[in-house]
């Protein structure tokens, strides 16, 4: 029995030893498998992105261009995604250029600055899209193909407000990209970002769409921006933002960054916009928006519960301007909106936008509570007038006749550019050659007094700059960061 025990025991070891053999061969052969399975897989992704690059990049140009600058101090202005690269005040600290500049005393100088970035063609008659802020008040505007030819470009238009301009370059049957519809664009989407950063042209990168409808960026007055970590980088500007068919889902605009390089934040124009703006400046030459002639703000959950709303979403009206299409149409002061064309009305931004990409003379439906009882209001759209010459209560014409115009500093905005600590107001746009870019006023700086006043916010700044009259001259106490000066401004007297 002993013999026959161990000759069992050592047949049973056999055949343990056996399966064992045979259970790791099969495991292996399954992670040979996975392993093949996952290599196939991201060679197919691969292939889709050699793809997309080779189907699309020959409708992506480089853009060079010349730009007028009237310099002031020891540096000179220059936009976000431009060659030489992030030297706007505004932009050192909103992408975290390190280490900061000395502020000097203004001196005036006219210099020509060339600029570069990128566009795509959208019709085979030569169309470019781009970026307004890459050849806006631009001279000899010029296009380099991908087989090398250059183009002189003509600006058929741009549009500061949304940021998209159009060029066109005279040449026929030239390639060109399809355009998306960026409004079924999902969060978590593969996207390729292809452009000149730094010069180096036709370059591919690959992300997903991180987020969208980001805004509240200080950048542009519509913003609606598609978030991606596709690597951008300075060059970028005014390339295609495409989808995994090869089509343009958005223009790649800007950057969030500490380095001032790619962080995997960055910001493209979603293109249904841009489509809006170039079928206006192809058949005008100009862009035209709706308008409904209000103020207006968020909706907050404790603003909702003051108003005794269920709904902390929608827009509260805080003033009518008289004769305003809203005004005769019969909204008034204190109304929340919240329908807009029997769609919901998420915040006052989003309305904006919604009224914006309407023409003028178009009637629109809004539903607006009212002393807790809902109404109906319909309302022909006006022609929304100029920055300038939208004038309230609240922005009072010295501020367009200095060629600046300020937002709140708020607690996010003020973490963003190094303000901790610092009260007042950010510059958000300043017009080239007005008296405010003579003296050296650039976006981003904050102001902290008018005069001897300390100001909080836009409300108490308006009210110290509604006190200067034509003629005067006004001190502000300004800061980049760095460093705290005075500066005088006179408000011209025309």
């Amino acid at each position: 029995m002993l013999t026959y025990r161990k000759a069992r025991n050592k047949r049973s070891a056999g055949k343990l030893i056996i399966a064992t053999v045979f259970i790791l061969l099969m495991l292996g052969s399954v992670s040979y498998g996975e392993d093949q399975a996952s290599i196939t897989a991201l060679r197919q992704m691969g292939k889709a992105f050699t793809s997309i690059a080779e189907k699309t990049s020959p409708a992506v140009v480089g853009i060079k261009a010349d730009k007028v600058y009237t310099q002031q101090g020891s540096e000179m202005p220059y936009w976000f995604f431009e060659d030489p690269f992030f030297n706007d005040e505004f932009f050192d600290r909103f992408f975290g250029k390190p280490g900061g500049r000395q502020q000097q005393q203004p001196r005036e100088k006219k210099v020509v600055q060339p600029v570069q970035g990128s566009g795509f063609i959208i019709s085979d008659d030569g169309y470019i899209l781009t970026n307004n802020h890459l050849v806006g008040d631009a001279e000899n505007v010029r296009v380099q193909l991908n087989d090398e030819r250059e183009f002189k470009a003509k600006v058929i238009g741009t549009d500061p407000e949304s940021d998209v301009a159009l060029i066109k370059i005279e040449d026929g049957n030239l390639p060109y990209l399809e355009l998306a519809d960026s409004d079924v664009l999902e969060v978590g989407e593969w996207v390729v970002a292809i452009g000149s950063p730094f010069g180096l042209s036709h370059t591919v990168t690959a992300g997903i769409v991180s987020a969208k409808g980001r805004s509240g960026v200080g950048i542009t007055t519509y913003e609606d921006f598609i978030q991606t970590d596709a690597a951008i980088n300075p060059g970028n500007s005014g390339g295609p933002l495409l989808n995994l068919n090869g089509k343009v889902v958005g223009i790649n605009t800007a950057i969030i960054s500490r380095s001032g390089g790619n962080m995997g934040i960055g910001l493209a124009i979603p293109v249904n916009m841009a489509k809006s703006v170039y079928e206006q400046l192809i058949s005008d030459g100009k862009v035209v928006r709706g308008y409904l002639g209000i103020s207006m703000q968020d909706l907050t959950p404790e603003l909702a519960e003051n108003f005794e709303l269920k709904e902390s979403k929608g827009a509260i009206v805080t003033k009518v301007v008289e004769d305003s299409p809203a005004g005769k149409a019969g909204v008034k002061f204190e109304d929340v909106i919240i329908e807009f064309e029997g769609k919901p009305v998420e915040d006052s931004r989003g309305l904006m936008k919604q009224v914006a990409m309407l023409m003028p003379g178009t009637k629109v439906t809004m539903v607006v509570m009212r002393e807790g009882k809902k109404e109906t209001v319909t309302v022909e759209l006006g022609e929304r007038p100029k920055p300038e010459e939208m004038t309230t209560d609240e922005t009072p014409a010295t501020i367009y006749d200095l060629g600046f115009d300020v937002k709140d500093l708020s607690d996010e905005l003020a973490d963003r550019l190094g303000y901790e600590g610092i009260e007042g107001v950010v510059v958000v746009e300043v017009r080239r050659g007005s008296e405010a870019y003579r003296k050296g006023i650039e976006p981003g700086m904050a102001i902290m007094k008018v005069g001897r006043v300390d100001v909080k916010n836009t409300k108490e700044f308006y009210r110290e700059i509604k006190k200067v009259k034509k003629g005067e001259t006004v001190v502000l106490l300004v800061t980049d960061g760095q460093q705290r000066r005075f500066v005088t401004l006179e408000v011209p007297e025309e």
